[in-house]
């Protein structure tokens, strides 16, 4: 099982690597408290009931004031309470009689209300995805959050394993060659849990050694409040990972700071004509650029890229491009060389073929040459 060792103990690459993600890190060695149990622990000052008779503007102004709050907290690197703390406290409050708001209540009355007139991502269907009674499910194509499959997964980055990866169906894009389309497209090809059966899981791997827990995909974000209300349940403090195609909406982001520790995205395209023609996404750019944006400040961040044969000039180039003037030449960029032609890839000629050696080699080329010193 892998851990991380002190900064001093491994080697120069890893030591670079790690000074990136170090609060991740922290928190897996509960070393340091996680955004979400943070929020859990903030109590503001209105009670539950007056939530839902409260204006969207007003619930985003306390919002505001109380991620500020919770980020002055967070920058002084307290260490996290050990277990006999966090048990009396959750006893505290059960026994209260006295209606407990959170901030992380406080992020979860918001993500419901969007829900009613959904604006999750960046496609803004306006879907009531609160409704009994829909008899549409929006772009994603989600009802009810659908769990595909969840397990300790040792496949991701070396410092992200074990993790507890949660797969969720449905998803806000529709990539045409799509590598994982048996889970972003049957979108009832899983099962139902509820938040405190999933919050009762995500505890016991983490007893089992899960360094944290992976939310992903098909797509996360059509499951917002779900996993905002499944982490509220959550005993164990264990980093939180947004394994995500990016394309969410602002007001998404916004709940996601001070409620993930790393963002693990998947920057797929250098320019809006590509990401129009094979994952009809519109704007792709400026909402992808903008939420890694806000990842970098409120959290750490591994970028994913996909060398997709053909796209090295019009995709890869400008992207490793991008995040070294823009995000900084120390983010954490993992190069990824394993696109097969998949879904409806063979009707797109360029795609329907492997990438050729020569094009992950340029592109690492390309990277390095641009200063990006993490490299994965």
């Amino acid at each position: 099982m892998w851990r991380p060792e002190p900064l001093d103990k491994i080697q120069k690459w890893s030591n670079s690597i790690s000074r990136a993600i170090r609060d991740y890190l922290e928190i897996s060695e509960n070393l340091k408290l996680a955004h979400f149990k943070l929020a859990y622990f903030i109590e503001t000052y209105e009670e539950k009931s007056a939530l839902e008779k409260t204006h969207l503007n007003d619930l985003w102004e306390q919002h505001q004031k109380y991620y500020s709050f919770s980020r002055k907290i967070y920058d002084q690197k307290k260490a996290a309470p050990d277990p006999d703390t966090f048990k009396s406290y959750y006893q505290k409050i059960n026994a209260s009689n006295t209606p407990r708001r959170s901030l992380l209540d406080l992020k979860l009355e918001i993500a419901e209300k969007i829900s009613e007139s959904c604006y999750l991502c960046e496609k803004r269907c306006g879907v009531n995805r609160k409704s009994q009674l829909f008899d549409k499910s929006g772009y994603c194509n989600c009802k009810k959050p659908v769990i595909a499959s969840e397990f300790l997964h040792i496949g991701e980055e070396a410092p992200l394993v074990p993790s507890h990866t949660i797969f969720f169906t449905g998803c806000t894009l529709h990539c045409v060659f799509c590598q994982n389309w048996n889970t972003s497209q049957r979108i009832n090809a899983g099962i139902h849990l509820s938040q405190k059966k999933l919050a009762s899981i995500i505890d016991a791997r983490r007893k089992q050694g899960a360094l944290n827990v992976n939310f992903v995909g098909g797509e996360p974000t059509p499951h917002l409040p779900f996993i905002l209300r499944t982490m509220s349940h959550c005993k164990e403090n264990l980093p939180v990972i947004w394994n995500s195609n990016f394309y969410m909406s602002e007001e998404s982001m916004w709940l996601l700071q001070g409620f993930v520790d790393l963002y693990l995205s998947d920057f797929k395209f250098g320019n809006d004509e590509c990401a129009s023609r094979l994952c009809a996404a519109e704007n792709y750019g400026d909402v992808v650029r903008r939420n890694h944006i806000m990842a970098k400040e409120s959290g750490n961040l591994i970028i994913r890229h996909l060398v997709l044969p053909g796209h090295v000039e019009c995709c890869t180039k400008p992207i490793l491009s991008w995040i070294a003037k823009q995000l900084g030449q120390d983010t954490v960029v993992n190069i990824m060389g394993q696109y097969h032609p998949d879904y409806y890839a063979h009707q797109y000629h360029e795609i329907s073929r492997f990438p050729f050696p020569s094009e992950i080699e340029e592109a690492v080329l390309w990277a390095k040459k641009m200063g990006l010193k993490n490299l994965i």
